[in-house]
């Protein structure tokens, strides 16, 4: 059955700045009955006059309490970086189907990551090892000349300590942390330094290929 109003609108609301947020998603968030999202995400945005609903790690509870709104409301679900990559987005779209949601896309951190070294990223390969390992061999992995790496925490740390041995001295590393904050930090690292060196919740580490750098 259609969504009576507008349906779920899905907003990515960029890699954490505000100023990053597109005016688009800014127009869809005031102009929202009910807005859901994570608590940091909803502190974001203080003059919206909608029901603030935030949620945790239970998705299906907030899908559920979602269904309750969206069939008399306008509903906003916010979400980081862009809906396209390792987002709440899919749930939501497999809940409720493609026609009923609106998807407002937003600038990744992997954008901002490639920016931040001026490199193109239309041929990397993008990979989240953020909350999971991937089943991915990084063997596998050596034909790629630029590997973008969702990462965070120290879960993540072994397998891509182990992609790095995988490629060897042809592939540059750098951990972009926290990207567009106050404490953004972008490093050039050694494979060895990616034992100790620190990586936020918010990382991305790039592989880049020597020769896509001269």
């Amino acid at each position: 059955m259609a969504l009576k109003k507008a349906g779920v609108v899905i907003v990515g609301c960029g890699p954490g700045a505000a100023e990053y947020l597109t005016p688009v998603g800014y127009a869809a968030i005031q102009n929202a009955d009910v807005l859901v999202g994570a608590p940091r995400l909803l502190e974001a945005f203080p003059s919206a006059a909608a029901l603030k609903i935030s949620f945790g790690t239970d998705i299906v509870a907030m899908l559920e309490k979602v269904s309750a709104c969206a069939y008399d409301k306008n509903v906003v679900v916010l979400v980081t970086g862009d809906p396209g990559i390792s987002s709440l987005a899919r749930q939501v779209i497999d809940r409720f189907g493609r026609e009923n949601c609106r998807v407002i896309p937003g600038i990744s951190s992997v954008q901002t990551a490639f920016a931040r070294i001026a490199v193109d990223w239309q041929d990397a390969r993008i990979i989240s090892v953020h909350g999971r390992i991937p089943e991915i061999l990084p063997d596998s992995l050596s034909g790629h000349e630029k590997i973008a790496v969702l990462a965070g925490g120290n879960a993540a740390r072994s397998w891509i300590c182990s992609l790095a041995a995988a490629l060897g001295d042809s592939h540059e590393i750098f951990i972009c942390s926290n990207l567009t904050l106050s404490n953004e930090r972008v490093e050039r690292v050694g494979s060895s330094a990616l034992e100790s060196v620190p990586l936020p919740s918010r990382t991305i580490v790039l592989f880049i290929d020597r020769g896509c750098l001269s």
